[in-house]
């Protein structure tokens, strides 16, 4: 059997349902979990994050972990970087409409032209970015520092 194909049976969570529209995702290959909550628009106490809030927070996180790999390769340290994340829902069917989603630098990253065109391409086809459909609306404010 070709062993990328077992690299994928590995089961990567699982999810319980504990009532009160919560659930509990375990990661299997670290024990380490999250709760999620319906969003108070939907019947929810919005005590978590929703599970459409964490496309976008899988978003921004994909976005971040791809950028600082290529950031590292060169000899920049990213640490403290941050995204906003703004999610938008649409209705009929209720679904994510658009993600808005605004970088922060750390105040000592000074990227040239070519950097910031190379982290922001690479940025913007993440795992994560190439998953999302098309009909949702992706707004990304690379934000740069002016000193940069």
């Amino acid at each position: 059997m070709d062993v990328n194909l077992c690299k994928l049976r590995t089961m990567t969570s699982n999810v319980i349902y504990e009532g009160g529209l919560r659930t509990v995702a375990t990661h299997v290959r670290s024990s380490s979990d999250f709760e999620t909550d319906a969003p108070v628009d939907n019947e929810g106490k919005g005590e978590r994050f929703s599970p459409t809030d964490l496309v976008g927070t899988a978003l921004a996180s994909c976005m971040l972990t791809t950028i600082a790999i290529k950031a590292k390769h060169m000899e920049n340290d990213l640490r403290g970087i941050k995204i906003d994340v703004l999610k938008i829902m649409a209705a009929n069917p209720r679904r994510i409409g658009g993600l808005n989603l605004t970088f922060h630098y750390p105040e000592n990253f000074t990227p040239t032209p070519s950097q910031k065109e190379e982290l922001e391409r690479i940025a913007m086809t993440c795992p994560v970015a190439e998953s999302i459909h098309p009909d949702i609306k992706l707004n990304v404010d690379f934000n740069w520092p002016s000193a940069s």
